[in-house]
């Protein structure tokens, strides 16, 4: 009987994504793939360095020891290596003692395409390309950035932050604050406070997310999640409403107005942030894990 993946939470990483893999990547765009993949054979037995999804990885992987008697979350190795180049991989994945034992090796093409096959819910990749794809076809995904400049303190209980618009919740307002302004930003908020947003591109995985929390006692859940965006009063009410729409309560919320959000995130100790603006990215993922999530066709508008 074929194994079902469409109860789990499942995630899709690329080998750039769990493991640092730059120094390869580097070696491959300026000497080409001869050059790279005997480097890697002749490697094989060297573990890589964990990457920017590395710490997110290990604690989703953890949560299947809390229920035994049910799986709740599946990894698969999504990679554009060939299964020979791959093995320094999986030696890697075996050297960590990670339980992941599905993956797809497409030898160079795009990896994007075969998302649906393995019922991906999220996808995290170092390639635009393979991102934009996936955000396209209606899969949540973000291209990730270095691994933070240090470590923040690490939390038994998984911490997941998300921007607002343009990722939980569709780029409309968003345009607006950049077409018209914030006045013409706060108006429209104001006078829609009570009708909810449409879906971003992260929207199904908050509700996957959220539906996953209930599976524990509130005061023992392992997962904890929160919004932090640069929107204040009186927008903040719209955020309220849609969540409420969707049936998500979100643990914490921070509504910023234009505050930094690097210390923010450290405080709150955040696996991973995902945010769709790279003058927020930049600094935060300083502090902590974090991945852009491109607009869907690639631009806003």
């Amino acid at each position: 009987m074929p194994f079902d993946l469409s109860d789990k939470l499942v995630i899709g990483i690329s080998s750039r994504a769990l493991f640092d893999l730059e120094l390869e990547n580097s070696l491959y765009e300026k000497e080409g793939v001869g050059a790279y993949a005997d480097y890697q054979r002749s490697h094989e037995d060297q573990p890589l360095a964990r990457g920017t999804a590395f710490p997110l990885v290990e604690a989703l992987l953890r949560l299947n020891s809390l229920l035994p008697e049910r799986q709740l979350v599946e990894v698969v190795l999504m990679s554009r290596n060939t299964p020979d180049t791959g093995m320094r991989v999986f030696n890697s994945i075996e050297h960590y003692q990670l339980p992941i034992t599905r993956a797809a090796f497409s030898g160079g093409h795009p990896i994007a395409g075969y998302l649906q096959s393995f019922k991906v819910d999220l996808f995290l990749s170092k390639s635009n390309d393979d991102v934009q794809t996936a955000v396209d076809a209606g899969v949540a995904a973000a291209t990730l950035y270095a691994p933070p400049d240090v470590s923040a303190a690490a939390h038994e209980q998984i911490r997941i932050a998300f921007d607002g618009d343009a990722v939980l919740f569709s780029p409309e307002s968003e345009r607006i604050f950049k077409e018209q302004g914030l006045e013409a930003f706060q108006a429209h908020e104001q006078a829609h406070r009570f009708e909810s947003m449409q879906e971003g591109p992260f929207a199904k995985l908050l509700v996957l997310l959220a539906q996953l929390q209930q599976k524990f006692p509130a005061e023992r859940c392992p997962v904890r999640i929160a919004i932090v965006t640069a929107r204040s009063s009186p927008a903040h009410a719209r955020v309220v409403h849609t969540l409420r729409a969707w049936g998500v309560s979100v643990d914490e919320a921070f509504f910023l107005g234009g505050v930094a959000k690097d210390k923010v995130l450290a405080a709150f100790g955040a696996h991973i942030f995902f945010d769709d603006q790279d003058v927020h990215l930049k600094s935060a993922s300083r502090v902590v894990p974090s991945g852009k999530v491109p607009y869907r066709g690639g631009h806003l508008g």
